[in-house]
């Protein structure tokens, strides 16, 4: 199978997963994959808001079921934690909505929500837009600076232009999931001490 096969076959999954385990980066590469027309706009835009509301209701549930956990209550522990619940309490439906845009707040707030009075409806309702909302802003700058990123590599050629994407895809994945494999390592490390 060429290039081209496999990434318009296992593309859209990879978007899935890439929003959901490391965020911006997977759904701006999904954006560019759809310039490239290898995946449509709309089903790379789909995959990417899918991927994101399903880890953010995973994590919701986590704060809900959870909360008197090892990991849970070894977040509250922690300064995002607190500036989460002071941001929630302040402005429930708005942070519902922005969290996901707060640099630092991306994974420890739907656990934290999960923790809250907030209802089941009210999370799902928020979360769904501003995945929609967040999917499509991030594709779209995939997909409009997609041309940026042909002219700079157009050099390459087409092949390893494609390689590249789906290296950077891949690497991308890996940096995520170490990433947070290690902080959830040090929260261990931090409750043992």
């Amino acid at each position: 199978m060429s290039v081209e096969g496999l990434i318009a076959q296992y593309g859209l999954a990879a978007v899935f997963l890439g929003a959901g385990i490391e965020g911006e980066t997977a759904v701006i590469a999904g954006g560019v994959l759809a310039h490239q027309g290898l995946v449509s706009p709309l089903g790379a835009g789909l995959a990417a808001a899918a991927g994101s509301f399903a880890a953010d209701q995973g994590f919701f549930q986590i704060g809900r079921h959870f909360r008197e956990g090892r990991l849970v209550r070894g977040l509250r522990g922690r300064p995002t934690y607190a500036r989460a619940i002071g941001l929630l309490e302040r402005h429930p439906s708005g942070f519902i909505f922005a969290y996901r845009f707060l640099y630092g707040l991306r994974t420890v707030s739907p656990i934290a929500i999960g923790t809250s009075r907030i209802a089941l409806r009210q999370f799902v309702l928020v979360n769904l837009a501003a995945a929609v909302v967040w999917a499509t802003l991030f594709t779209g700058v995939g997909f409009l600076f997609g041309n940026v990123l042909s002219d700079l590599f157009g050099r390459i050629g087409g092949r390893r232009l494609l390689w590249g994407i789906v290296a950077a895809m891949g690497v991308a994945l890996v940096l995520g999931t170490a990433a947070r494999w290690w902080w959830k390592r040090e929260h261990r490390r931090e409750e043992g001490a």
